[in-house]
């Protein structure tokens, strides 16, 4: 399996480091929407869609004025995913299943752009986008994204033993070589996607840490900004924690054989793009 490290859209909000050390002052970080495209025996598989081509030409329509102001997305046609599988050469009609972490905008707003494909997401956050619990469930959701009528094939958070997590082992139609693993705290029904390239395995955390700090065992940090921001996203009060802890001690214990990470983490997205799986 050939595996294709995509940024399908660039964020700069307020959290990276004090500027001068001086307190109220910090730099804007930059985190990206780590997408993966995976060549597979029957197709092309998408895992995580980004913002969308919508984004790219009327962020606040799209996103959101509240989400705009907060994370301060690119606007830049050329990032979305069905540009940039054009610019690798493939034909996006070949994109016959998506594999999501969460139904947040900044995961599955490029749902829009392969209209025809299978979504593959938990069952628990599907009832979070269809029946939120709270404003701000019901907030965190843009409807207008789904408006297309997305093709969902749903799973149970439940499974078999992977490296100490629980995993859903055989997606509808798709390789075994490629998993879900429950990891919920962000959303209720947030997920782990896991890959493997034959090299050796890939976990998209997706939003279940932000900082690639966060899961280093030695020392963990977050600068504060981002650890804010990250607080202020979760739903599930305490998971979001816990599953900082076991991504802790997978990378400890596994770290050879599983790399492990965020969505929005740029360091890591650099250094995972610099070479393609087969």
């Amino acid at each position: 399996m050939r595996v294709h490290h995509l940024n399908c859209g660039t964020m700069r909000p307020l959290g990276g480091r004090l500027v001068d050390g001086r307190p109220g002052l910090f730099r804007r970080a930059t985190m990206v929407c780590h997408c993966l495209l995976l060549e597979t025996a029957t197709g092309l598989v998408l895992v995580e869609t980004g913002m969308g081509t919508p984004a790219a030409v009327d962020r606040e329509a799209w996103l959101g004025a509240g989400f705009v102001r907060q994370s301060n997305p690119v606007a830049d046609p050329a990032l979305p995913a069905i540009a940039q599988i054009r610019a690798l050469g493939f034909d996006p009609a070949d994109v016959r299943d998506i594999v999501l972490t969460h139904l947040d905008l900044d995961h599955a707003g490029g749902l829009i752009d392969f209209p025809w494909a299978r979504v593959h997401v938990y069952a628990e956050e599907l009832r979070a986008l269809e029946s939120p619990r709270d404003a701000a469930e019901r907030g965190r959701y843009r409807k207008i994204q789904f408006s297309h009528g997305p093709q969902w094939t749903s799973y149970a958070d439940t499974g078999e033993p992977w490296f100490g997590f629980d995993a859903v082992r055989q997606l509808d139609g798709l390789p075994e070589e490629i998993l879900l693993i429950p990891l919920g705290g962000h959303t209720r029904g947030h997920a782990g996607v896991a890959v493997d390239t034959g090299s050796g395995w890939l976990l998209n955390a997706g939003d279940s840490f932000f900082f690639h700090g966060q899961v280093d065992p030695a020392t963990p940090h977050c600068p504060p900004g981002l650890k804010w921001f990250e607080g202020r996203m979760e739903t599930v009060k305490g998971a979001r924690l816990d599953n900082h802890a076991r991504l802790r001690q997978l990378v400890q214990e596994h770290g050879d054989d599983v790399s492990v990470f965020a969505a929005h983490d740029e360091t890591q997205f650099l250094r995972l793009s610099t070479r393609s799986s087969v």
